[in-house]
């Protein structure tokens, strides 16, 4: 999917041509490659990061494609994170993983427009309420137009798909069978759970999903699901109840691989009360939360 032309691929370029129409100030990342042993967290502070190979995937659409990070904000991100009591510290070393600058290549093909970009590791016990903590923890900087992304999966089992067009022809879009119903209920569970709650009910929810009868075969790992969480911390307050969680887009890959792309909040302009009790309108940009499968 990284390398074909999808709906999913289609859907980014979309959400960053909205970021850019809204003068998002910088993005904030978790991927789901990325993990730090014990208790431990990390925030990418490399000021000229690589970017590590991505199998079946040409490095032509990838290697001029220069990263932007945002040193700025992650040491802001690291504050933020210690006044938590998150045993948090700066990586000056961490190269770019797939699961942040492919997604970025299709949302900001010109690297030039790419906003600044902060890319917080996960923690290695993938304890659920821990990952929901660190994104509600950071949920503030959406009102300073700042974008977080969480790129997981919604089904994604490498155990479980089917390899062989693959493998003999770099072909993994053609569903020669319907997917197995594992993995068609999980996906289906994901989508109820998403669209259906909002606030703190969206926080529980993404996390009960874990307690799935199909969630093992749906992820063999939980490293997948932890960005998700993530997503769902920093767009899980009682604030977000106005706001609508939608699914986007989607792709089926591998027979056994559902890349759903979901949307929670929106782009808009508030009502907040002042000191005195007047009301008064002014634009307050909660940008979207996105979790994708990369």
């Amino acid at each position: 999917m990284l390398e074909a032309e999808t709906e999913a691929g289609d859907y980014w370029k979309k959400c960053g041509d909205e970021a850019l129409a809204q003068n998002v100030k910088g993005i904030i990342m978790m991927g789901a490659h990325w993990a730090c042993l014990n208790d431990k967290i990390e925030v990418a502070t490399n000021p000229n990061p690589g970017k590590s190979p991505c199998p079946f995937v040409t490095p032509s659409l990838y290697k001029d494609w220069v990263p932007n990070p945002d040193l700025a904000t992650a040491n802001r991100c690291i504050s933020m994170l210690k006044a938590e009591r998150f045993n948090v510290s700066p990586n000056p070393t961490f190269d770019w993983i797939h699961d942040t600058f492919l997604v970025l290549i299709k949302m900001f093909p010109d690297f030039t427009k790419c906003p600044p970009v902060t890319i917080i590791s996960m923690n290695a016990r993938y304890d659920p309420w821990y990952h929901v903590k660190v994104g509600a923890t950071l949920r503030p900087l959406r009102k300073e137009k700042y974008l977080l992304i969480g790129t997981g999966g919604a089904v994604h089992n490498l155990y479980r798909n089917n390899w062989i067009d693959m493998l003999l022809y770099r072909e993994s879009l053609g569903q020669e069978r319907p997917p197995e119903s594992w993995a068609l209920d999980f996906r289906q569970a994901t989508e109820d759970v998403v669209t259906q709650n909002r606030g703190p009910a969206l926080r529980k929810a993404m996390i009960r999903l874990m307690q799935h009868p199909a969630y093992r075969e749906a992820q063999a790992t939980d490293d997948h699901w932890m960005p998700a969480l993530f997503a769902a911390g920093a767009a899980g307050d009682w604030e977000d109840e106005a706001d609508p969680n939608v699914l986007a887009a989607e792709t089926w890959e591998l027979v056994n691989m559902c890349n759903s792309q979901f949307t929670f909040g929106s782009y808009r302009t508030g009502i907040h009360k002042v000191k005195e009790g007047q009301d008064r309108k002014e634009k307050i940009l909660r940008p979207r939360m996105v979790g994708i499968a990369a």
